[in-house]
């Protein structure tokens, strides 16, 4: 199969000598460990939990977060900017360090400093790995309406329910879980902090997705599986906020992923076309292919410049829910457009297995789903436009 393209590094606005250092790592751990079994590890389905447990002995896992906790201490501005390479390489790797940042964002902004100096540094640079259960068999857009329940047993609480759509489903060595402690609504839901290995917690056989085949997304089956009151995340009924808080974080990462398949399928394209000869030229000759290539090329550096602009707002401690709702709109869609577009570039051969572009073109599809679907997005941007819908 064909290597990836001749990738040209992105320049990057690092705002510190220490994150141009950070970025020196990464691209050689990418070069070295990521890149060169891509391809051969989407195509067999093979979960690359090897390379997780390289970036956790990195300092890669939690760049965001505090450096008391084993975090990084890294603005979003550059943890953004660290998935984007990460997924260029393969979104495998790069969605799976989103859904963990994910995973540890309750603790982090919401749990007790107990709990943080108990538990944040082995999930952050522990070895652990996470995941994140909002959404369930018949609650996705509406997760307000969950049905796992977590029912009070002394200092102990008790989870019954199933999730689904879990990122690292069955591999997690744990779980931030949201689960319905009072009536219904969003107010009924706290959220915990479940060990993977808890007795009558199980996963499903991972679902068969037209993309990511190397990332498990599975049912996780909770057969009352109790959790010390010590492992809930704030305060009872608030877990739906926390959630919210998280989705906010979470679909900026999405969207730097998306730009990182993007920029991608661009390289690929841009490669194709110098070395591709029809009627005795390149093809990167004709006007046609190289407004196509100048179209792709731009919506990729609006996305970037998007989901920067949001991310320092969110590093400036600013409101940035509607321009997080945006970026990640407008970078999953430049996504599907790019990876649709580098196929026809590269014509029948697009098309075939032996170049990564079809591979970019199915991943891209679901960043338009995962962190609320863009019909949700669409919804969050107009209500802080004109407010909610009247009923």
């Amino acid at each position: 199969m064909p290597e990836h393209a001749p990738h040209q590094p992105v320049e990057r606005q690092l705002p510190t000598e220490e994150a141009r250092d950070l970025f020196v790592l990464v691209r050689e751990l990418v070069k070295r460990e990521v890149t060169p079994r891509a391809a051969e590890e989407e195509d067999a389905g093979r979960f690359p939990r090897e390379v997780f447990s390289l970036l956790s002995e990195s300092g890669l896992l939690g760049l965001p977060y505090d450096a008391e906790f084993d975090g990084g201490d890294q603005p979003y501005e550059v943890y953004l900017q660290v998935l984007e390479e990460l997924a260029a390489a393969r979104l495998t790797v790069g969605l799976g360090v989103s859904v963990h940042s994910l995973a540890c964002h309750a603790l982090a902004g919401y749990g007790t400093k107990e709990q943080q100096a108990e538990f944040l540094p082995a999930m952050l640079g522990g070895g652990l790995l996470g995941g994140y259960c909002l959404s369930e068999p018949s609650s996705g857009s509406d997760a307000a309406s969950l049905r796992t329940k977590a029912e009070r047993d002394g200092d102990h609480w008790v989870l019954t329910g199933t999730k689904a759509w879990i990122t690292h489903g069955g591999v997690a060595d744990f779980y931030t879980v949201l689960a319905r402690t009072g009536g219904e609504g969003a107010k009924g839901i706290s959220a915990f902090l479940v060990p993977g290995d808890a007795e009558g917690l199980s996963a499903a056989v991972p679902e068969r997705k037209m993309g990511l085949k190397g990332s498990p997304t599975a049912q996780l089956h909770f057969d009352g599986v109790r959790i010390p009151d010590a492992r809930r995340i704030g305060e009872e009924g608030q877990g739906f906020a926390i959630a919210l808080s998280a989705l906010d974080s979470g679909r900026l990462g999405i969207a730097a992923c998306a730009i990182g398949v993007a920029q991608a399928a661009l390289d690929e394209a841009v490669a194709y076309a110098a070395e591709r000869r029809q009627f005795g030229r390149p093809i990167a000759d004709f006007q046609g292919l190289r407004f196509m290539l100048a179209d792709m090329a731009t919506q990729i550096e609006a996305g970037r410049a998007l989901y920067l602009e949001a991310a320092r707002l969110r590093d400036a401690g600013r409101p940035f829910s509607r321009q997080a709702a945006m970026a990640k709109l407008f970078c999953t869609d430049t996504a599907m457009r790019v990876t649709t577009d580098a196929v026809q570039v590269l014509g029948g051969y697009g098309y075939t297995l032996d170049f990564p572009v079809e591979r970019l073109m199915r991943e891209a599809k679901v960043l338009q789903i995962v962190e609320g679907t863009n019909q949700i997005q669409r919804m969050v941007i107009a209500r802080h436009l004109i407010g909610p819908e009247s009923r």
